[in-house]
């Protein structure tokens, strides 16, 4: 490796010449290729270089694998490589950003953990380990409900328990930005995961959590009742700008271009192809988003179309029973093709004049986490109701059907099974699920959680219950979530 890093004249991507974005050095030539930007797969499905080391954490990753794998030797070469670059920047501070950028290559910002001797100690005197089995309840805690804040408690629920988020801050990732620390969302999140993860029992009281929501999303403070979606997206717009310390958070108002955990777990990327009648002409924007909302039958909005058919097919795993909408359904009409008319004309760069087009959204890039947030409320000048359409939904789902890569496969607004329904990059699992009892003016918010895969509890602020997956897919449902499978580490 030492050999390799000394042959490079710099430590940047051959493709495209970044220096951040997860750098890889290929183990087999003298290759640099970004991970994030998948030049360092391309190098290695060409080459067939299959074994790469992250520069940043001194990981092996395995393409045959797709995974980060251990060796024993690496860790040792870059515990030595690391500490000649410190040697070297200690006598020799003025010259060492590009002898940094070869040294410290091998685990640059992270090195590996190693207990002290008085934590040997400790370990000795306490042999008794906590294992974690199905019916282990670990991370499993009720929140008190501090006078109408049901809204929080489940969306805290639903964040506590995302597998990707959760391994971040139980690995205590979180480096805080913040001037003032006590101000910062990101800490009391990383503090309330720690809670939640303790073993006790007893309800915790999240008044701190409440505090800062109300300090930095000030439409959402006082004791109102107030829309738990809402407050989902509130929380993270927060928790995305205190990673990056607040103001810096601001200034980079488009999530898109952020690499904060938030933005690597929840921001996804929505494609609009906007297409001219006249001259055919299509012009393609892409759009960060953190959840798509879904109209429902029963709205003012018409809805169109439904499942198949009632003719038993099915479709994500879903089971199409008459009159039955289900969540694939909607999301069929969301991505549908949508004639603008007449009164919505777009200048077409074509034409040069403006014309009738036609609108499609699809998914240009999954998040990790896809939030469904189902159209429940109804508001209008003349209109405000809660709609009770149930909606089936899946506790496995392929996102396929609805990607940009896809949309030839779909034909006149008709569902086609796309040839790439095995790639598993797209396939997701139900892990949470909120849902709102009650009216438009007077309800209450609860929330299931799978705890393990198929073991599902209810979460009603303080109380917390075993549930079936059957009490989970029957339940009404208004915001769903869904984890990418290959990421979840159960």
């Amino acid at each position: 490796v030492s050999v390799l890093l000394f042959q490079a004249k710099s430590c940047i991507c051959h493709m495209c010449g970044a220096h951040l974005n997860r750098l890889h050095s290929c183990l087999y030539c003298v290759f640099f290729g970004c991970f994030t930007k998948k030049h360092i797969h391309e190098h290695a499905k060409t080459k067939r270089h299959n074994l790469a080391i992250d520069l940043l954490y001194g990981g092996i990753y395995c393409f045959m694998c797709q995974d980060y794998i251990y060796d024993k030797d690496m860790e040792q070469i870059a515990k030595e490589e690391q500490r000649k670059a410190w040697k070297i920047q200690a006598f020799t501070p003025t010259v060492v950003s590009h002898y940094q950028c070869t040294m410290t290559g091998i685990g640059e910002k992270y090195s590996t953990w190693e207990p002290t001797k008085r934590e040997l100690e400790l370990l000795r005197h306490n042999p008794k380990r906590r294992k974690i089995t199905t019916n282990c309840t670990i991370g499993l805690r009720g929140l008190i409900n501090l006078g109408n804040t049901c809204f929080m408690n489940c969306i805290v629920q639903a964040l506590t328990h995302t597998p990707l988020l959760r391994d971040f801050f139980l690995s205590d990732r979180h480096k805080c930005e913040m001037q003032s620390p006590s101000s910062c969302l990101v800490c009391e999140m990383s503090t309330l995961f720690q809670e939640f993860y303790s073993g006790h029992r007893s309800p915790h009281i999240p008044y701190r959590l409440l505090h800062l929501v109300w300090t930095h999303a000030r439409h959402l403070a006082g004791y109102e009742q107030q829309d738990a979606h809402e407050f989902l997206i509130a929380a993270l717009d927060v928790l995305h700008r205190h990673c990056k310390g607040d103001d810096n958070g601001k200034k980079a108002n488009n999530p898109n271009h952020c690499n904060c955990i938030i933005d690597q777990i929840f921001t996804g990327g929505l494609q609009s192809d906007v297409t001219c009648q006249v001259c055919h002409g299509v012009s393609t924007t892409i759009d960060p988003f953190w959840d798509i909302s879904l109209d429902l039958p029963g709205s003012s909005t018409p809805f169109w179309p439904l499942s198949p058919g009632s003719d038993g097919s099915v479709v994500n795993g879903e089971s199409h029973v008459s009159g039955t909408t289900t969540l694939t359904d909607c999301l069929r009409r969301f991505t549908r093709p949508e004639h603008l008319g007449s009164s919505a004309k777009i200048k077409c760069s074509g034409c040069h004049s403006y014309q009738e087009s036609t609108k499609q959204l699809t998914m240009k890039k999954l998040p990790i986490v896809a939030c469904f947030h189902l159209k429940r409320f109804e508001h209008s000048a003349k209109l405000r109701r809660k709609i009770t359409t149930y909606v089936s939904f899946p506790l496995e789902l392929d996102m396929t059907p609805f990607m940009a890569s896809s949309k030839e496969s779909r034909m006149n607004g008709q569902y086609q099974q796309p040839t790439d329904s095995l790639n598993n990059d797209n396939k997701y699992s139900l892990f949470a699920v909120v849902n709102h009892q009650g009216t438009l003016e007077s309800g209450h918010y609860t929330s299931f959680i799978r705890q393990h895969k198929d073991q599902w509890f209810k979460c009603d602020d303080a109380i917390i219950t075993k549930a079936s997956i059957k009490d989970v897919l029957d339940s009404e449902g208004y915001l769903l979530f869904y984890h990418k499978q290959f990421l979840e580490y159960e």
